[in-house]
């Protein structure tokens, strides 16, 4: 008796297949998440639940500084002298970064706190304050830059001049503004020193010899990055719990809290954009601009607060890290809109990129 096998029809073609939403299984609503920001959640709730305490929060502290130091090695590693260089020629734009960081946000922290009762006393007062101090961040801004197709180049060397002239204003700038919450003496310059700027010194220096090695290994490398930030949100964190200092904190207080960020984050957008218009930067300039001029640095922040602050460090970065989400979002929308409303022919900026678009192909928005 012979088989007769079955022709089974070919399967229909990609277009007259269903649409996702229609029959098939739709994608979680978690997935959508940064999982960033989902560790990061992660770090909080787990200091809140098994904090370190006693002998354990002292080998937490030790790695904490440990892992900091780790940190700005290898950003004065990955520092690249001639993309430094290239950078210089776009004065006007470094220059109304370095005003927007240090000297727009810290008056408009201080307008903050004194209109905002809620987030004018206490702890969260000084986390505002100290905010407004932290130099801007790097990889998301130079991201959602080339989204955006601005000048990518440009946007490098503004986050990197920002956050090298961070090392030495941020500390500065918190004795002065902070006065005893962030007492400045010789001892936390050398700290300062010894924590921060030396381990990126040592990164430079290296750079010859290292810096190949880590720009084929970023990926790998990536998790020391966030994992040294993680340690140090735990580490923060723990040790505002031991003090106590979230029952002082109560949801009336955070909501007024956000609402405080939502504006300062409204005002530095125009304030840049405005101050972009004046100098007459063309339109990638100015996209540059305003991305590094309103965001802030939390993996710069955090290791500055831990050594400025000490143990008292856990609720004072509340403020920066809440900003750092709002900042994300609000650029991610920005970027999509210039984006869409940019020309169809490539510009100059464009051919610009084109020297930096390695670089900008393997940022990610981490920090």
């Amino acid at each position: 008796m012979t088989t007769v096998r079955q022709h089974r029809p070919p399967p229909p073609p990609e277009a007259s297949r269903p649409p996702p939403g229609s029959g098939e299984r739709r994608r979680p609503w978690w997935r959508a998440l940064d999982p960033y920001v989902a560790a990061l959640a992660g770090a909080v709730a787990l200091a809140a639940l098994l904090p370190a305490s006693g002998r354990a929060a002292h080998w937490a502290e030790l790695a904490c500084e440990f892992a900091v130091g780790l940190l700005f090695f290898l950003y004065g590693a990955r520092l690249s002298t001639r993309e430094t260089v290239a950078g210089l020629r776009h004065l006007r734009l470094h220059g109304l970064v370095l005003a927007c960081t240090f000297v727009l946000f810290p008056a408009l922290g201080l307008a903050m706190t004194a209109l905002a009762p809620v987030a004018g006393t206490g702890p969260l007062r000084t986390g505002v304050l100290f905010l407004c101090l932290v130099p801007s961040t790097v990889q998301s801004s130079v991201a959602l830059t080339g989204v955006a197709r601005g000048n990518v180049p440009a946007a490098i060397c503004a986050g990197t001049y920002s956050s090298l002239a961070g090392l030495l204003l941020t500390p500065l700038l918190a004795a002065w503004l902070l006065g005893a919450d962030a007492a400045l003496s010789a001892d936390g310059l050398l700290r300062i020193c010894a924590q921060l700027l030396a381990p990126f010194v040592a990164g430079q220096l290296l750079r010859p010899w290292i810096g190949g090695f880590l720009g084929r290994h970023r990926r790998v490398l990536a998790p020391v990055d966030r994992g040294s930030i993680l340690l140090v949100v735990y580490t923060a964190f723990s040790g505002a719990v031991e003090q106590g200092v979230w029952a002082t904190v109560t949801p009336v207080a955070l909501l007024g809290l956000l609402a405080v960020l939502l504006l300062l984050l409204a005002a530095a957008l125009a304030a840049a954009r405005l101050g972009a218009r004046v100098l007459g930067l063309d339109r990638a300039s100015g996209i540059a601009a305003v991305l590094c001029g309103s965001q802030k640095s939390l993996a710069a922040g955090l290791p500055m607060a831990t050594v400025l602050f000490g143990p008292q460090a856990g609720l004072l970065v509340l403020p920066l890290m809440m900003y750092h989400q709002l900042q994300l979002v609000a650029g991610a929308l920005l970027a999509g809109r210039w984006s869409r409303t940019a020309d169809g022919e490539p510009t100059a900026a464009d051919q610009a990129n084109e020297g930096g678009s390695g670089v900008n192909a393997t940022m990610t928005k981490a920090y």
